[in-house]
């Protein structure tokens, strides 16, 4: 002190003044590139920048660098895959689960195996297609391989859209001879949007006209195409023969297993976990039990779920829904199997809440953090759906369920699993409602579904969505490929001109003599078109379309060139009255049938409807044969199905659907005949 005494003032200040300005030195040193403490989010600091930053220490309370200890840390699961298997309809995608399935010994010895296991919806059997979204698992060498099977027709891709965020990887199934085509370009396009990282497997190498080295090259065109990562592009190749349950490196070489293609899968990227993040699992699928109600799919983005477990549902903007879950499953094999906890990238089902639909976020209800909804691209054809006014409603012994009220809750309950539609409940009057959906198929199924559970319903003929872009009318365009052998390509070309469609490209399709022919076209011109070219080639046609843009409008479309019959009597088909009118052209009915006044018997040769007696009884005479008049001349009647009926009704003519009948009719029924509008 008495050193410092001994110091002019000034010299003293002068010390003082360069001891404080060291000290704010430091300070600013310490705190010159790290952002303002208000700012800073404890729990997201990572382990390096707590260690760096002496400031952050000294300034943080005790609670919350406690908490930057337990930082979040971003990893993959090695332990898990999460694979779609996506393809176009028919290129084998169900039958290389099968395969796969067979091989992982899923099932017990001498357990007999039906075809396409996945396929359990009977329209699924029946149709040769898949329309829902499926999950199994399989575990192969300590490896849990969580599969989704994927509907490869482009009117279900509600069911590939929803699905996506599920999954890391896909097996994208390729046909060896029709390589991709129309829906592969689409299901893929939904994979590379979501960053999946893809394997292509390229199926029926057993076949004689397979060119599998072709196949590859127009499948990595068409990744250029969807403008694929570098990563993306660097995909693997397998070579199978799903039906024969053959994989193999290279398409001359194939095994009798599965084991190329399990360790492709297993080079695929393992989902990705963030640890320390609240609970976030998207809801992706809807299943329903009789005993356990309703029960949600998805897979877990963070956090971890255990029975019992008290949680919150949310969508951005929303109130969170509080409830708790029940029991918690995950798929093994072909079934599930209830666990007490499940992870982050865990692919869990789970019961207890019922108020709760695809795109809700499960998540924690003292930190709710909803994830984006699922979206999906908007529906392009309508349809009607109403009460049965016909004159034999309620004559179906099967049908049970007629009024409005009831159609009204079947559709609401199908909205809560089937994004990719939409219901205009207001618009019908009360007695009808507008459903929409991705194309004719979509709702046709829909509608089959309601049909088999005891419906009755009137169904109007399926429209397109006319939409307003930048001020002009626009309608959906489709694009179209056409397969179809040489001899008949002029027939088809004429078609598709009388349609408004425009021609992209024409190539050889394979070396058997086909033509494939690429066409840009009014959805609504397509309405129908599959009947029209499997007609005009003697069946040998193949049609696939999805959806493309939306275009200006092509104008008028050619109506149907031939016109309805018309019964113009009430009561049952007779033989006479069928030998009468079926010179005028061919009938949906055979003798016996109930017909009405106003009910489409028929197709008549010509543009106008005409009204026809199919119920006339024929004059007796004292010398006739007994069985003369039953058989003699009858043709048989053309068959009906939902599908056909629905492409040949026109504007004024509506299909009645029960269990048992499909019928066909006008909607005013004392409307006077005459040319088709």
């Amino acid at each position: 002190m008495s050193v410092f005494c001994s110091w002019p003032r000034w010299l003293v200040l002068a010390c003082a003044t360069v001891v404080q300005l060291s000290q704010g030195l430091q300070r600013l040193s310490r705190t010159a590139f790290m952002p303002p403490l208000h700012a800073m989010q404890p729990g997201r600091i990572s382990a390096n920048m707590h260690r760096r930053s002496p400031h952050w220490r000294m300034a943080a309370p005790a609670a919350v660098a406690e908490k930057t200890v337990e930082e979040t840390t971003v990893k993959r699961r090695a332990d898990i895959r999460n694979i779609a298997i996506i393809a176009h309809v028919d290129h084998g995608k169900t039958t290389l689960v099968d395969a796969m399935l067979q091989q992982a010994a899923v099932f017990r010895e001498g357990q007999q195996m039906q075809e396409r296991v996945m396929d359990s919806n009977d329209q699924e059997r029946e149709r040769g297609i898949t329309i829902l979204a499926k999950n199994t698992a399989i575990n192969y060498k300590g490896t849990k391989i969580n599969l989704v099977d994927t509907p490869g027709h482009a009117d279900f891709g509600g069911e590939v859209e929803r699905i996506m965020n599920m999954v890391d990887g896909v097996l994208l199934v390729v046909d060896s001879v029709e390589g991709p085509k129309p829906q592969t370009r689409f299901v893929l396009k939904k994979a590379l949007e979501a960053g999946c990282e893809a394997v292509v497997v390229v199926n029926k190498c057993d076949r004689p006209a397979a060119r599998p080295e072709v196949v590859i090259e127009r499948t990595f065109d068409l990744f250029l195409d969807l403008d694929a990562s570098e990563e993306q592009l660097e995909f693997q190749a397998i070579y199978a023969s799903a039906l024969k349950g053959q994989s193999g490196w290279e398409p001359d070489q194939l095994q009798d297993n599965m084991e190329c293609l399990f360790e492709a899968i297993l080079k695929l990227p393992g989902p990705v976990v963030v640890e320390g993040n609240p609970l976030q699992m998207m809801i992706a699928n809807v299943d329903y039990d009789t005993y356990k109600g309703r029960l949600a799919i998805g897979r877990l983005q963070a956090g971890s779920l255990k029975p019992s477990m008290g949680v919150g549902l949310a969508r951005p903007g929303e109130a969170v829904r509080r409830g708790s879950i029940s029991e918690l499953f995950m798929f093994n094999n072909l079934g599930r199997t209830a666990v007490e906890e499940a992870t982050a990238g865990d692919i869990v089902m789970f019961s207890g809440l019922s108020d709760f639909t695809i795109g809700d976020t499960v998540v924690d209800p003292n930190n709710p953090q909803p994830l984006v909804p699922i979206k999906v691209e908007e529906p392009t054809v309508r349809m009607s759906l109403g009460v049965n006014k016909s004159p034999l409603v309620g004559k179906d012994p099967d049908g049970k369920l007629l009024t409005s009220a009831q159609i009204r809750d079947r559709l609401v309950k199908e909205l809560d699993k089937n994004v990719a539609l939409k219901v205009d409940f207001e618009g019908g009057g009360g007695d009808s409602y507008e459903v929409s959906g991705r194309g004719q198929m979509h709702l046709t199924v829909l509608i089959e579904n309601m049909r088999r559970e005891g419906f009755e319903m009137t169904v109007g003929p399926p429209t397109v969505i006319i939409k307003e872009i930048d001020g002009e009318k626009c309608e959906p365009w489709e694009g179209v490929e056409i397969t179809v052998p040489e001899n008949y390509m002029g027939g088809v070309v004429q078609e598709m001109q009388v349609r408004k469609s425009e021609m992209v490209q024409m190539h050889p399709a394979n070396d058997e003599g086909n033509v494939c022919l690429e066409y840009l076209m009014p959805t609504r011109a397509s309405i129908g078109l599959r009947s029209q070219l499997l007609t005009l080639t003697r069946g040998t046609a193949l049609i696939d379309s999805t959806f493309d843009s939306y275009r200006k409008l092509a104008g008028d479309i050619s109506p149907r060139e031939r016109g309805s019959l018309l019964a113009s009597e009430t009561g049952k088909a007779t033989s006479n009255g069928i030998l009468n009118a079926q010179v005028r052209g061919n009938l949906f009915v055979s003798p016996g049938t109930e017909v009405y006044k106003g009910m489409i018997v028929g197709m008549n040769a010509k543009p106008d409807d005409l009204k026809v007696n199919v119920c006339k009884e024929k004059a007796l005479t004292n010398v006739r044969s007994a069985t003369k008049t039953i058989t003699e001349g009858v043709v048989p009647p053309i068959e009906v199905t939902l599908d056909s009926a629905v492409e040949y009704i026109g504007p004024d003519e509506v299909v009645e659907v029960t269990p048992n009948f499909l019928r066909m009719a006008k909607r005013d029924t004392d409307a006077k005949i005459g040319k088709r509008k």
